[in-house]
């Protein structure tokens, strides 16, 4: 690949250099590879030898033309390498390695893009994990979509990845869920109750009673109140957690565990990891309380862990989840948490550090969701009058559009989604411009089979190929070859929103290509070589989707 092969020709000329005594010694910086926004540039530079004048206190251009003395012969791959600005290296590719490069892609196919980074270390990503008391609201979606692409990338550079959802199903939120549902259950058999006063309100609540009292009538009407509860929690939390998979899996989610946070309480893990702290000198007791000093290992003050009244707090829970995590055999552990939590990572990276464990939790905080409606913001259901669910949505824009939409912007800002927007089948929508560029490409090569050209000719010979010279092929070309190094960047920095803006450049340069150029023209060598790029196109940006798990439809 041309991004490798460039990393390992600037590894070697660092080497050549201080061997011939032209650089002194040390390691070689962490570099970046980037194609220059301005095309007379050349189609790579590096910024590597301002980064070693940094180190060593010298002059980026003399150490940048140092470097370029000392790289290993291209074998004609390279036409030609020059040192610009402050120190920048620009590397012009020849065409014989743009066109053998678009010979790989095609030879790897669903594999291009796919590296072999950590050798299968095992890694879980943790997200949604919404509460079973409800249904998921529109920043579960985001989480989902962030959570699962992550994923995806992660298994793209060689990481076994596997899903989890922790199921919050413990705890007095699970005793008020349970009598609100009862309230609505008695009520739709025509008595008056009192509602609770924390009760969930929702119109979700009443729909779950109507299920209950379809599937098993009116029996729990005289039944002792704490017997109806403790069945109607179970029944209910049934239920919401078999509607919350059914979501999710729509969506194209699904996830490899569900944990319960019940288990860690029933197994006595709780229980083991209490006494672990206290033995450990971690954990003390203050005003009844029993606390972790998390302010030894960064936090910025301890955290209780069990109250004075003897109940875990969910700071407990959660260290007791974690280092489940880990018996487990898991290697680094990803949990993905919304913006209400960002105050608790550090107690929670403290706690991992303060039981030997730093640097194997990350934490990634998701921000949430502005809905809109044609610019307008929108908070309410037209159709129950109260929050619009991640599934109402999903109703109304689609899988693709959902998830698409989530993914373009980085989590750490908050996504204004434009329902209107996602509806529009236009230029406008992003995911409809992306997937026409693929239908289109597809529409192209069904064309040519019905004009006698072999539109699955898998690799044209050389001189075919040689055809592919002009400037909007040239460009989408390096476009196409960007797209390796962006995987990686993009599983390294946890960032799969770059990876839309890619997609939406790729079919900008696609359209204007065939805006420019006809592929199927009375020159038979000519349309065998366009088609063969446009089959390569088609690859990366149907790659490139199924990392975000959104669909490449083959006509639209």
């Amino acid at each position: 690949m041309i991004a490798r092969t460039l990393h390992e020709f600037i590894e070697e000329a660092f080497r050549r250099a201080v061997e011939a005594g032209d650089l002194s010694p040390g390691e070689l910086p962490p570099f970046a590879l980037e194609r220059p926004r301005v095309k007379e540039h050349g189609h790579w530079a590096t910024n590597v030898a301002l980064l070693l004048a940094s180190d060593r206190k010298g002059r980026p251009r003399e150490i940048a033309e140092a470097l370029v003395r000392h790289l290993p012969d291209s074998e004609g791959r390279l036409e030609r390498v020059e040192v610009a600005g402050p120190g920048f290296i620009n590397f012009t590719l020849g065409l014989p390695w743009m066109r053998e490069e678009l010979v790989r892609l095609a030879e790897a196919g669903e594999g291009y893009g796919r590296w072999e980074l950590v050798a299968g270390t095992r890694l879980q990503v943790e997200f949604v994990s919404a509460n079973p008391v409800g249904p998921l609201h529109v920043g579960h979606g985001r989480w989902a979509a962030l959570g699962d692409a992550i994923a995806s990338l992660l298994e793209a550079v060689g990481y076994r990845v596997e899903r989890e959802f922790y199921v919050n199903d413990f705890g007095n939120q699970m005793d008020i869920f349970a009598a609100s549902v009862e309230a609505r259950y008695l009520e739709l058999l025509g008595l008056e109750v009192e509602f609770p006063e924390d009760g969930y309100r929702g119109e979700y609540i009443r729909a779950i009673a109507a299920e209950i009292l379809a599937s098993e009538g009116g029996s729990w009407k005289d039944r002792p109140t704490e017997e109806r509860r403790l069945a109607f929690r179970e029944l209910a939390y049934a239920q919401v957690m078999e509607h919350l998979k059914s979501t999710l899996h729509r969506f194209g989610v699904d996830f490899d565990v569900w944990f319960s946070e019940r288990s860690l309480h029933e197994s006595g893990a709780l229980d083991r990891v209490l006494e672990k702290l206290r033995g450990a000198g971690l954990a003390y007791e203050k005003d009844g309380a029993l606390w972790m000093a998390t302010s030894r290992f960064g936090d910025d003050k301890d955290r209780v862990l069990l109250r004075s009244n003897g109940t875990p707090t969910y700071f407990a829970s959660d260290i007791a989840y974690h280092l489940n995590k880990l018996e487990r055999g898991l290697e680094h552990i990803i949990d993905l948490w919304g913006a209400d939590h960002h105050g608790y990572a550090k107690r929670m990276q403290a706690a991992m550090q303060a039981l030997g464990h730093p640097g194997v939790l990350e934490i990634i905080i998701g921000q949430l969701v502005n809905l809109k409606r044609g610019g307008e913001p929108v908070r309410m259901s037209k159709r129950t009058g109260e929050m619009i669910t991640f599934e109402e949505l999903l109703d109304e824009v689609g899988r693709d559009a959902a998830r698409y939409f989530f993914l373009t912007r980085s989590q750490d800002s908050a996504v204004d989604f434009d329902i209107e927007l996602a509806k529009q089948q236009s230029q406008d929508n992003p995911v409809y411009y992306v997937q026409y560029a693929h239908a289109r490409i597809c529409s192209i090569l069904r064309y040519a089979e019905e004009q006698g050209h072999d539109a699955a000719e898998a690799v044209p010979p050389p001189e075919v190929l040689g055809r592919l010279g002009e400037e909007e092929e040239l460009d989408l070309a390096l476009k196409l070859f960007e797209y390796e190094e962006l995987v990686r960047s993009c599983a390294q920095d946890r960032a799969p929103h770059r990876l839309t803006r890619y997609l939406e450049e790729t079919a900008a340069l696609f359209h204007y290509f065939y805006t420019k150029h006809r592929v199927i023209t009375e020159d038979s060598e000519l349309s065998r070589a366009r088609l063969f790029l446009c089959k390569c196109t088609r690859q990366v940006l149907r790659n490139c989707l199924g990392l975000l798990g959104v669909s490449a439809p083959e006509s639209m």
